[in-house]
């Protein structure tokens, strides 16, 4: 039994009726030939777009000259009201000098020094879930998990906090308010005049970033007076730049926050949650899980985290058939030729890992759930070439170490203490927005083991 795939995926698709679709969801948007296409143009009224799925494109791209295709403001438009000018939006040279204060949080030890964080978010996630009864809507579930992780990780205090409340409950609010594309951003216009967005978009941005602008300030009190905890926030709010010696201002760190909060919880939550379905739908393997889970001491520590292979492996497989961020859009910067076709300066560069994961040509049985993959030959070779959910090269997730810890000690904790099964009727639908989550939620129901 395959996972299920997208609503529906058309051979073709006119422009207005894939601008439509997009707008709602992109995956369904997109034409089933596309999954087994080396690469594909996509014309519209002001700009071509072309998807790249051969491998060695995608290395041009992410690897060999990433500074000739930045990120592409189209999509990142629907952000700027929350994230500012944070790395996740920025090129050049502004990019660089933000890597280079945020990078050092996420090396060597700190990964160790936040496995404490992680599993403290887990405890307390298993704790609530012994004290529901009947099917639960996980996506939920996961998204108060993840962001507890957050706001220990970045700030030392939990989700229970009233401030970390408030930014959780204004994040779902912006959620829902949030288009996948701002439409402005499809037409061509000079820079200077403003992109349009939603009115509860801009407001709920505006008061999340309140939120973390008064987190931001008393840690610098804190960090002035010697009695800051030694947590990401700390690490980064004190890293100066190795080539200026500058530190982030209170204004920058609130664009950082923004982000790490996005990519660090959106993402999160919605792997974790995809994660606990298959290991639903596959009871075998959620018993492999819960038997290495078994073995990890009452307070795990991080050195055990190389018990939990399989663990990992189930969701390194999410990760490829349902990676959180489906899509990334670089712009040629100049003239270029890929596969004898001519690319204009300013064209639409899309790199999907939803679709290059699911590639006809590049895995065996793209659309089965199989972890053990990763152990074979075949897939060793399909994951160095066509794997990519944390992006790749000079602008690979700064997170994903820490993105591939928690995900695996929580999932590992959660079925240690549950069994999770499936709800009649209630088979979820991949949909995308801010990251890949189900149409209507994703229903589970989970027994003390």
């Amino acid at each position: 039994m395959n996972p299920p795939k997208p609503a529906s995926r058309p051979d073709k698709v006119s422009l207005w009726r894939y601008l439509r679709l997009f707008r709602q969801d992109i995956l369904s948007a997109q034409p089933q030939r596309l999954y087994r296409a080396w690469m594909a143009e996509f014309k519209t009224p002001f700009f071509r777009s072309y998807l790249l799925n051969q491998p060695q494109l995608i290395d041009i791209v992410l690897r060999e000259r990433p500074m000739d295709f930045p990120k592409s403001n189209r999509i990142a438009e629907g952000l700027r009201p929350l994230l500012g000018n944070s790395v996740f939006l920025t090129n050049g040279e502004t990019w660089k000098r933000q890597r280079r204060i945020i990078d050092p949080a996420f090396e060597g030890g700190r990964l160790r020094a936040a496995f404490g964080s992680v599993a403290d978010a887990g405890e307390a996630a298993v704790k609530r879930l012994q004290s529901e009864q009947g099917p639960l809507e996980f996506e939920a579930v996961t998204s108060h998990l993840a962001a507890d992780v957050i706001f220990r990780s970045l700030f030392s205090i939990p989700i229970s906090h009233d401030v970390a409340a408030q930014v959780f409950a204004e994040f779902k609010e912006f959620q829902r308010s949030q288009p996948i594309v701002n439409p402005a951003a499809l037409v061509p216009m000079p820079r200077w005049i403003p992109r349009l967005h939603r009115r509860k978009t801009r407001a709920a941005a505006k008061r999340i970033r309140a939120l973390i602008g008064n987190l931001t300030a008393e840690r610098a009190g804190q960090i002035a007076q010697g009695s800051a905890p030694d947590d990401l926030a700390t690490k980064i709010m004190t890293t100066p730049d190795p080539e200026t010696g500058q530190v982030f201002d209170t204004g920058e760190m609130i664009d950082q926050v923004a982000i790490f909060f996005l990519a660090g919880h959106e993402t999160s939550a919605s792997a974790l949650s995809w994660a606990l379905y298959l290991l639903a739908l596959y009871p075998e393997a959620q018993d492999r899980v819960a038997d290495e889970a078994a073995g990890l001491s009452d307070t795990p520590d991080f050195s055990e985290l190389s018990k939990l292979r399989f663990t990992r492996d189930v969701f390194r497989e999410t990760l490829r058939l349902y990676p959180p961020v489906p899509m990334m859009v670089r712009e040629a910067t100049g003239a270029e030729n890929f596969r004898d076709r001519d690319i204009a300066k300013g064209a639409q560069l899309v790199i999907s890992p939803w679709h290059l994961h699911r590639h006809e040509r590049l895995w065996d049985e793209p659309n089965a759930f199989d972890p053990d993959r990763f152990s074979t030959a075949a897939g060793k070779a399909s994951a160095q070439s066509a794997y990519i959910p944390f992006s790749a090269g000079a602008r690979v997730c700064t997170g994903a170490g820490f993105a591939m810890m928690e995900g695996t000690l929580l999932l590992a904790l959660l079925v240690r203490s549950a069994r999770f099964s499936t709800v009649p009727g209630k088979t979820p639908v991949p949909v995308a927005h801010l990251t890949v989550r189900s149409k209507d939620g994703i229903w589970l129901t989970s027994e003390p083991r």
